[in-house]
């Protein structure tokens, strides 16, 4: 089998914006997440974003090892549905450079934190490297709170205005405008900004993305998908499953030292969540 079925997120998210749902996109850890997500996004029959942060991929040992490993499940297991490898939250051009010459078909550039002349410059650069390559860029705008991995932030609605600069001037393929979600877990329930979402898509006319997906409710994910939202970040109700399932284990095997006894159980929790999270965004059986 070839590796066809790699593939980067441009057309993914642009047949999923036309079609009203939303790719999910779920962080991976180690080679249990990747088999949990691979073999369960295979059953569903959805396409899937592989998330992997700069300190992910350090702690697998590489952007390479992370490539390499993935390229290996999905030929030894017949994973056949459509698969991206995503770089998330990438701070410098740099480390997006390095994670595209390793193998990535996708990243994304968060110079947020910059000016906005500076972080359109940086996005530009990052978007010239990659599309001569056949790459797709994401980026953001205003900054989306919470802490996830190096990202910590305190909320900042994008200005719609920006938006459409950074669109314009960078060719981006799809926006991540802060838009009152966070990373990790919400303290209180989370409310998104559904008429500047509307206004943005209107205006910018590429998809956007939803990051912080865990813990929205599910009325406001199908209204967000509504107004153009075609991928959504997945990560912390997967890593809440599989930390209850392994914190279970070892009190019920205090003995055991068998790793994979302790660890490989946690699977069947991110499994849920993934079956749950693509029946809200509508994206099981459009791998085809």
């Amino acid at each position: 089998m070839n590796l066809v079925n790699l593939v980067n997120i441009k057309e993914l998210l642009r047949k999923a914006e036309k079609e009203h749902y939303a790719v999910p996109q779920f962080n991976v850890w180690n080679l249990e997440w990747i088999s949990a997500v691979l073999d369960e996004c295979q059953e569903l029959q959805t396409p899937v974003i592989l998330g992997v942060s700069q300190n992910g991929a350090k702690y697998m040992g590489g952007y390479y090892v992370v490539t390499q490993l993935i390229k290996a499940y999905i030929i030894k297991n017949n994973i056949t549905i459509p698969v991206a490898i995503h770089l998330d939250h990438a701070a410098t051009f740099e480390t997006c450079k390095e994670a595209i010459d390793e193998g990535f078909t996708s990243v994304m550039i968060d110079a947020s934190k910059m000016p906005l002349e500076e972080n359109i410059a940086t996005t530009k650069k990052v978007v010239d490297y990659a599309h001569s390559r056949g790459i797709s860029v994401e980026s953001e705008l205003g900054r989306i709170g919470g802490k996830e991995d190096l990202v910590v932030a305190e909320s900042c609605y994008a200005v719609k205005e920006e938006c459409l600069q950074m669109v314009k001037e960078t060719n981006i393929d799809c926006l991540a405008p802060a838009l009152g979600s966070q990373h990790g877990i919400y303290k209180g329930k989370p409310k998104l900004g559904f008429k500047q979402m509307e206004e943005i898509h209107n205006l910018v006319g590429i998809p956007l993305v939803l990051h912080g997906g865990s813990g929205i409710p599910d009325d406001q994910i199908r209204r967000a998908i509504s107004l153009g939202t075609a991928k959504i970040n997945v990560n912390t109700d997967c890593l809440c499953a599989w930390v209850k399932i392994l914190h279970e284990e070892i009190k019920n095997n205090p003995n055991e030292i068998d790793p994979r006894k302790l660890i490989g159980p946690g699977k069947q929790g991110i499994k849920d969540v993934i079956k749950n999270r693509c029946e809200v965004f509508g994206s099981i059986g459009k791998a085809n």
